[in-house]
């Protein structure tokens, strides 16, 4: 079922391109730009920190939308929850499935009552494996409803230098909350190029 609460503007977007940003010393910084290319949110990695954890803000008023943190101390197989920082509700979480993804990325998304409601594969066996070995080798994923609907796809941009994925919507009211999926690109951009 479409999740019909009304949401933060920033989520409301069909199209979203996530961007590491490069020469950070200490923690992540993620930048994330709507269809039009400017810039409606961005998220910040703790610092210092034995567990993954993420703030992602409005860029327009600095203002706190999600938190997505592990209570895991490695992300190896982790699970990742959301919460709304307006409302303090839990949205759902995202956990990556460890040995499966060592050959082809999957991740399981849960809704806020633990229940599987999709996930998020790489969509090619023979591009997953080759990026395990050439870094270069850019990366799509599909990510699917439970009932296997496909929901958004990622795809990583060819770029050497600049961290880039972008995000397309393949429905307007996508049956997996808008929330999970803007994390599910941060932690694409954040955790799967660690692997190689």
């Amino acid at each position: 079922m479409a999740f019909t609460k009304e949401l933060h503007p920033a989520f409301s977007q069909n199209g979203y391109m996530f961007r590491r940003k490069v020469f950070r010393i200490f923690g992540g910084f993620f930048q994330i730009y709507d269809e039009s290319g400017n810039q409606i949110m961005h998220s910040e990695q703790a610092s210092f920190r034995i567990r993954e954890d993420f703030t992602v803000y409005a860029s327009d008023t600095n203002q706190p939308l999600l938190r997505i943190k592990t209570p895991q101390m490695l992300d190896l197989g982790s699970t990742y929850y959301v919460t709304d920082m307006l409302t303090m509700e839990p949205v759902g979480a995202l956990r990556r499935k460890f040995f499966k993804s060592m050959f082809k990325d999957e991740w399981t998304i849960l809704d806020a009552n633990d229940q599987e409601i999709g996930k998020l594969t790489e969509k090619s066996i023979l591009v997953a494996l080759l990026s395990r070995f050439i870094d270069l080798v850019p990366q799509t994923y599909s990510v699917q409803s439970a009932g296997e609907f496909p929901i958004a796809t990622i795809k990583q941009h060819f770029n050497p230098f600049i961290l880039k994925y972008t995000m397309t919507m393949l429905e307007p009211s996508p049956a997996i909350d808008r929330r999970l999926l803007i994390a599910a690109g941060i932690l694409m951009a954040a955790i799967e190029r660690r692997q190689q």
